[in-house]
């Protein structure tokens, strides 16, 4: 495969990022500031992009979520109705996070201004949607420190000394 880098802009979003969600075959890293219910398009339908995350595990792909707040009551509906999520989703929550990450297999990796949200990242038409920019990309040299910071905070290196404690309500470590 051959090196490439691309500029992600506005709608390109949902079209470039969240639709390289259903080709994933082993690991779907996803980091955000803030989370709402998204949808996506799916054999002609539009369901929660939970379902596709609840049809990826049920398939064994590794799904891990860092995100820095807790999620609005349509998303908990939505993670509700989908049982696997609660066992098998990976899922932990630190206040400072503020990065917008996707890798994808340890391979390709989004970096960029896009929260998981409709307005962000998801289906919101052009007129509604939030001006966005990011990268796409399969350059290790971007791909690799983008796994390594999502990794490091995953494995809760930066909690023994972090200043905002008293705001983590999941606490990594």
């Amino acid at each position: 495969m051959s090196t490439f880098t691309k500029y992600i802009q506005n709608e390109e979003h949902y079209s470039e990022v969240i639709s390289r969600i259903a080709t994933v075959h082993e690991t779907l890293w996803i980091g955000t500031a803030d989370i709402k219910d998204v949808y996506v398009k799916q054999n002609g339908e539009s369901i929660p992009l939970l379902g596709q995350l609840a049809g990826l595990l049920k398939c064994g792909v590794g799904v891990r979520l860092i995100h820095a707040k807790e999620p609005g009551p349509n998303f908990r509906e939505d993670f509700d109705r989908y049982k696997i999520l609660a066992t098998d989703l990976e899922r932990v929550m630190c206040p400072r996070v503020h990065f917008k990450m996707m890798i994808f297999d340890l391979e390709t990796a989004y970096i960029g201004s896009a929260n998981l949200t409709g307005a962000g990242i998801g289906m919101k038409s052009s007129l509604r949607r939030n001006f966005e920019a990011g990268i796409l990309t399969n350059d290790p040299q971007i791909v690799e420190p983008a796994i390594e910071q999502f990794d490091t905070l995953w494995m809760g290196a930066h909690c023994e000394k972090c200043g905002r404690q008293e705001f983590c309500s999941d606490r990594i470590k």
